[in-house]
């Protein structure tokens, strides 16, 4: 079943909107970078974001979001836990991000 993984970041303050772009950009690049290991191809269903334009005020200090989709629990743990990609990608985050959140779910899953 298609897992739908979100992401929010909170860019530390002060960081150049430059660096934010680019790392936006590095982020939704993941979806041809990830590659699955035995298929070899990019395993990613979708991957799209964009900086937050909500008017309710609830956005909690994030700015920009990111809506994942997976074939599987599967592909979705190995991008999480073990895709070297991915993984090198969150160390680059270290001192730039002051928040974030991850939240995942299964559509029609309650």
């Amino acid at each position: 079943m298609t897992v739908i993984h979100i992401v929010f970041f909170e860019f530390t303050a002060g960081l150049p909107s430059k660096e934010i772009a680019d790392i936006c950009s590095q982020m939704i690049a993941l979806s041809q970078k990830c590659i699955h290991p035995q298929t070899m191809r990019p395993y990613f269903k979708s991957l799209g974001g964009g900086r937050d334009n909500s008017p309710e005020g609830q956005q909690g200090g994030f700015t920009h979001g990111f809506v994942c989709e997976f074939q599987s629990v599967e592909d979705r743990d190995y991008y999480v836990s073990q895709n070297v990609v991915h993984q090198d990608f969150v160390k680059g985050l270290d001192g730039k991000i002051k928040n974030v959140r991850a939240l995942d779910f299964e559509p029609g899953k309650f």
